[in-house]
């Protein structure tokens, strides 16, 4: 089999639908969706940003893509073989092949997995969650919190677990003194580093970072970001780094993925998204992130109406009843991610030059 050495995690029509209950026997009457149809590839020490407005589904997407909620439909691959993957493609386009399809899905797909497969699993994803206050047992010492990864995975106990828990905290700036205190003893950019720490315990290949920094004060986000940079250098990690944060986003990581109302409406390196975005909703992300120059003044786009409900997402592409640009086309068609050039993808009939 060949496998893709470039690529570690990949999502091919990922779906994540939350039903709405009504009624005295609580019968489905509709569903919140907050991931809709959903492709996106992570490549092996990427660091890859996912930005957006609150409540397009960002967080729904990093948690479904670790197996922590389970998907309606589609796909999550992590190291699987690329000639599997392209098969699994071809035997579901096929009427024929659902006995060889269900196997291969058993075996590589996540989104199938269940019970002890996805405890396996989990040793080599890990997320770090956004609040440090609440994301650490207040009962447990930092010694316990940093080792129950390991004692509930079975990877190592006792003397061993102990050096181990001791060379996490020194590599996230933190000391042996530290093991015996409880997280209320800590300020919060030392709550997060214990919660990284914890993170890096089983040795993951890939982490998700869902608003590390956005609790914390300006100063402390620094050094967590530096922090982050260290770790993802010198433990060849691979991050989906989730965040509102446009300026931090441009700052660290490699690419950018860009949500609207649960789909992924554009996607690029840093450079090509924040200096020159395609999509309409970018561009509108992109120009009122602030500029630390009171000097300088920036064009801004105030986009028109609210968001629509995911419960009732508009017909055609999502976006259109906010853009100025919209034709009949984008009101009865929703575009491809795909217009766009090399790795540049854009989900827009019109996008901008």
């Amino acid at each position: 089999m060949e496998t893709d050495l470039e690529t570690l995690v990949e999502v091919r029509h990922l779906k994540t639908h939350f039903p709405i209950l009504k009624g005295l026997f609580r019968r489905p009457a509709g569903a919140v969706r907050a991931v809709d149809d959903v492709n996106l590839s992570i490549r092996r020490e990427q660091w890859m940003g996912l930005v957006g407005e609150s409540g397009c589904g960002k967080t729904t997407l990093g948690k479904t893509m670790l197996r922590l909620l389970r998907p309606t439909s589609g796909h999550i691959y992590l190291g699987a073989p690329s000639d599997v993957i392209a098969e699994i493609e071809l035997l579901e386009r096929s009427p024929d092949g659902h006995s060889k399809l269900k196997d291969l899905r058993r075996e590589h797909d996540l989104a199938t997995f269940s019970g002890g497969r996805i405890k396996g699993i989990r040793r080599r994803m890990q997320l770090v969650h956004q609040d440090p206050y609440t994301s650490l047992n207040p009962r447990m010492k930092i010694r316990d919190v940093v080792a129950e990864p390991l004692t509930v995975h079975g990877i190592m106990r006792g003397k061993q677990a102990s050096d181990r828990v001791a060379s996490l905290l020194k590599m996230v700036g933190l000391s042996e003194q530290h093991l015996a205190r409880y997280p209320h003893q800590f300020s919060g950019g030392q709550r997060q580093r214990i919660a990284i720490a914890r993170a890096l315990a089983t040795n993951p290949e890939f982490i998700v970072f869902d608003e590390p920094t956005s609790a914390l004060d300006v100063s402390v986000q620094a050094q967590i970001l530096d922090l982050l940079k260290h770790l993802k250098a010198e433990e060849h990690l691979t991050y989906l780094y989730i965040t509102h944060n446009l300026t931090v986003a441009e700052t660290v990581c490699d690419s950018i993925a860009v949500m609207y109302l649960g789909k992924v409406v554009e996607l690029g390196t840093a450079m090509e998204v924040f200096r020159s975005p395609r999509h309409p909703y970018t561009q509108a992300l992109v120009l009122s992130t602030p500029i630390p120059d009171p000097k300088t003044k920036r064009a801004r786009i105030v986009l028109p109406g609210e968001v629509p409900s995911p419960a009732n997402p508009p017909p055609g592409c999502r976006f259109h009843p906010r853009c100025s640009r919209a034709t009949e086309e984008c009101r009865t068609t929703g575009p491809p991610l795909e217009a766009g050039e090399g790795s540049r993808l854009v989900a827009c009939w019109h996008p901008l030059a």
